[in-house]
């Protein structure tokens, strides 16, 4: 089973080679990685190039933000499975590819997703929140609740059938695609109960009041365009779980 591993990334430099290390070191061989850069200018694609061939697939150039990128790379991939890496993100240890495949191939699934935990950009031990995935049902889509992207192998055939992102969002097409997959069209699913992701706080569904109102609003949205009956309520009701992932860490 081949695994296509996307990582889409724009000026940043400090952070790119800690996700592609964490990818290279990865023991399961049959992995095709992909990245996509935004012609960034600070110095990334050196950090990049300096990889040479490691990096099956490379591409800078510029897009129409970061789910067009993602698109791009999708569009690139030629594995079984497609998984999506961000460039601030890493797998915590070298069996994670494994362990998904093992999953994909035991449980005959057409997706696998698992737990992650955001971490200090300063101290990568330092673990600020555990998003716990292991409570995820569909019917909980409606009240802003969704497995952990970052997590989210899913078969290339299931892009191929019922679309990729949707651009005219910016922050939750990641939400929109999942609702769609697991919901809307109901492909099934495996949950791997360990945390496989560590994430860099800072991230662009993270910041501050104006983001979560365009992210709530954009949840609402996808939901609405899926099916779902969703509200404002509902939506908000997920913040106190939230707070349980403070507790969890």
């Amino acid at each position: 089973m081949k695994v296509s591993i996307i990582t889409v990334v724009y000026n940043n430099k400090s952070t790119i080679s800690d996700a592609i290390e964490s990818v290279l070191t990865q023991t399961y061989k049959n992995i095709e990685y992909i990245i996509v850069d935004g012609a960034s200018s600070d110095g990334t694609v050196d950090v990049i190039k300096s990889y040479g061939d490691k990096i099956n697939k490379f591409v800078s150039e510029p897009d129409n933000g970061l789910y067009d990128a993602m698109n791009k790379g999708i569009e690139l991939a030629t594995g079984d499975v497609v998984g999506i890496l961000n460039s601030d993100d890493f797998y915590v240890d070298r069996f994670v590819i494994d362990k998904i495949v093992k999953e994909f191939k035991e449980k005959k699934v057409d997706s696998v997703y698992a737990d992650l935990v955001y971490v200090k950009p300063e101290n990568l031990e330092k673990i600020v929140r555990y998003y716990d995935s292991s409570k995820f049902h569909p019917s909980k889509f409606a009240y802003g609740w969704m497995p952990a992207h970052p997590t989210f192998f899913v078969k290339k055939w299931v892009y191929e059938k019922y679309g990729r992102f949707k651009t005219d969002y910016k922050i939750a097409a990641d939400y929109e695609i999942l609702v769609r997959f697991l919901e809307k069209y109901k492909i099934n699913y495996f949950y791997l109960d360990e945390v496989i992701v560590k994430m860099r706080m800072g991230g662009i569904s993270t910041r501050g009041f104006k983001s979560n109102y365009i992210l709530n609003k954009e949840i609402i949205k996808a939901c609405r365009e899926n099916g779902i009956s969703t509200n404002w309520l509902k939506v908000v009701s997920k913040y106190p779980r939230k707070i349980l992932g403070l507790l969890k860490k």
